[in-house]
């Protein structure tokens, strides 16, 4: 399986005046193209900051991120590089621009991109796939939960990076909206080849998910120790 994102060895530690935190200590993880990864753990684990290293929005203090088979250093414009063109983005929030339509919002999120001719056509095209055909000329106050973060889902799938990362998606989202969405996220994975890595504290993210990893207090973590973060019922645990 071709990997479109890796992290090897990764350390984070954030210092402000004389404290010094290790959040992240010596993690290796890997997502393939048409996997779906949940990571789970409790609050403080970590799990937020290997997301963002992976999204490279932050840097490793120590450690390997490769994004689509690139090597990534700490340079900014780098980052800023391959943040854009290799990596999709779904957050909990939304994050839609209220005065935007769902179509406008996936036409910005692609001129963000460098995006310009053919925008309008490829966002209709991600919203279209996402099931908002219909919904396109639409602000967000006129649509459901659901709907919103199917915009989202369009807006990290404009442009067709090979890795979508999701923060908490189904946190705002009623339980059927949040099975849906999830349905879509392993068959958007599947279809398109995309490396899906999902953080989350919802349980439901395991019936739809390759592989469960857990993460506490910095380390990813082995099964016992995980069966507290993710309960009795957890499909399956992969540590790398």
């Amino acid at each position: 399986m071709r990997k479109v994102l890796e992290v090897r060895d990764v350390v984070k530690v954030f210092e402000e005046g004389s404290q010094r935190v290790e959040v992240l200590r010596g993690v290796s993880l890997d997502v393939g193209a048409g996997e779906v990864v949940a990571l789970e753990g409790p609050s403080g684990s970590g799990k937020t900051t290997l997301l963002s290293i992976m999204g490279c929005i932050l840097t490793p203090t120590a450690g390997r991120v490769t994004v689509d088979g690139e090597t990534v250093d700490g340079d900014p414009d780098r980052l800023r590089h391959v943040r854009r063109r290799s990596i999709g983005f779904v957050f909990q929030q939304f994050n839609l621009f209220p005065a935007l339509t769902a179509l406008e919002n996936v036409e910005y999120a692609l001129s963000v991109k460098g995006v310009r001719r053919g925008a309008r056509e490829e966002a209709a095209r991600v919203l279209e796939q996402v099931g908002l055909g219909d919904r396109l000329q639409f602000l967000p106050r006129d649509l459901s939960g659901g709907q919103k973060q199917r915009v989202a889902i369009a807006r990290a799938l404009a442009g067709s990076p090979p890795a979508i990362l999701a923060d908490e998606p189904t946190a705002n989202l009623d339980t059927a909206a949040g099975t849906q969405v999830l349905r879509m996220f392993r068959d958007l994975a599947r279809q398109e080849g995309k490396g899906l890595l999902i953080v989350t504290h919802d349980p439901k993210v395991r019936e739809v998910a390759d592989r469960v990893v857990g993460i506490r207090d910095g380390q990813l973590v082995d099964d016992a120790e995980t069966a507290d973060v993710a309960g009795p019922d957890r499909r399956e645990v992969v540590v790398s």
